[in-house]
């Protein structure tokens, strides 16, 4: 069995454009399946179908001739509506599973996030066999737990598949994390202790272990089911990663501090002053944002090694080089 053709949902993403590159670079006849168009991914000789998610035919229409899908396409966020969430996350991934068995598609490779496994505490050195959290702080992760299930079962009914927990992507183009701490830079507060730790991951990392998800599968086909956190195998001080992303655009380290409780009650009052008000922003915290910030969380990623072959190709030194020669060049 060989894989020719690829498609890749979010394709004009952070994430999913570094896997499509590395997905040109082999020389795959790649497919982009994303709700806007993206002039860089032309460039590259992508193909690109316009469409949405929630829309089942054009999800089968889209997936016809295709070999392999990289479902990366997502509602990220820590704050919205779960009806949103759900439609994005639940039934685009549902309608994901549907076309891939109408157009007998060989494997399905879906990023998930070590948030569905989020249940309030530290979690240090934890593996795939961590259970979901009786109850979520977010629809995000509630969401992304519920379409990975989806994933599980679609596997035990036939379907190859592999799950990827990349945690805290970030590097050049970043449009989610880097931008958000730098957009609050001025007003930023160390939650919690100092001496925490998280996983990150660096997104060309990211995208290696997606690709070799694919390789991998198609070797050993027992591994279709199979859940991967992913990371830099290095867990940082979330305090001294967030410095480094804020010295990397020149600006000046947090120095602020607010305590986990403080932060979660301000957390809680803000979620019902918006709920209230119907105020669709995101506010400036929530419980969920003030849960993560004041806990450590990384993981065991023996798995992904023993089974994948993934180690990072890229260390965290090099990736901050790299996002500070990319800040350097947008100034």
């Amino acid at each position: 069995m060989e894989i020719k053709n690829v498609l890749v949902t979010g394709g004009g993403g952070f994430l999913g454009k570094a896997i499509v590159k590395k997905l040109v670079k082999k020389n795959l006849s790649v497919t982009s399946f994303s709700r806007n168009f993206y002039p860089e991914l032309e460039k590259m000789g992508v193909r690109q179908i316009q469409g949405d998610l929630a829309d089942k035919n054009a999800v089968v229409a889209a997936f016809q001739q295709i070999d392999a899908v990289f479902h990366v396409a997502a509602k990220p966020g820590i704050w919205g509506r779960f009806e949103d969430f759900f439609q994005a996350n639940v039934t685009g991934t549902e309608h994901v599973i549907f076309a891939c068995r109408e157009n007998n598609i060989k494997q399905l490779i879906y990023t998930s996030s070590p948030s569905v496994i989020f249940d309030e505490n530290d979690m240090e050195n934890v593996d795939e066999s961590a259970p979901y959290p009786k109850k979520y702080l977010a629809p995000y992760p509630e969401t992304k737990a519920m379409a990975e299930k989806l994933v599980k079962s679609a596997a035990k009914k036939g379907l190859s598949t592999i799950i990827i927990r990349p945690h805290l992507i970030w590097g050049p183009e970043d449009n989610h994390m880097v931008p958000g701490i730098i957009n609050r830079a001025h007003k930023l507060k160390r939650v919690g202790q100092k001496n925490d730790r998280v996983d990150t991951i660096y997104v060309d990392n990211a995208a290696d272990v997606h690709i070799l998800s694919s390789e991998k599968l198609l070797e050993t086909p027992s591994l279709s089911g199979n859940v991967y956190f992913v990371s830099q195998d290095e867990p940082v001080s979330k305090w001294k990663m967030a410095n480094a992303f804020l010295d990397a655009a020149g600006l000046p380290p947090i120095s602020g501090h607010v305590s986990a409780k403080t932060a979660y009650i301000a957390g809680l009052i803000f979620e019902f002053v918006y709920t209230l008000f119907n105020i669709k922003k995101e506010p400036p915290i929530t419980r969920f944002a003030a849960k993560e910030l004041a806990t450590s969380h990384w993981f065991n990623i023996s798995r992904a090694k023993k089974d994948l072959g993934y180690t990072p190709k890229i260390s965290t030194k090099e990736g901050l080089q790299k996002l500070k020669q990319w800040f350097l060049t947008r100034e």
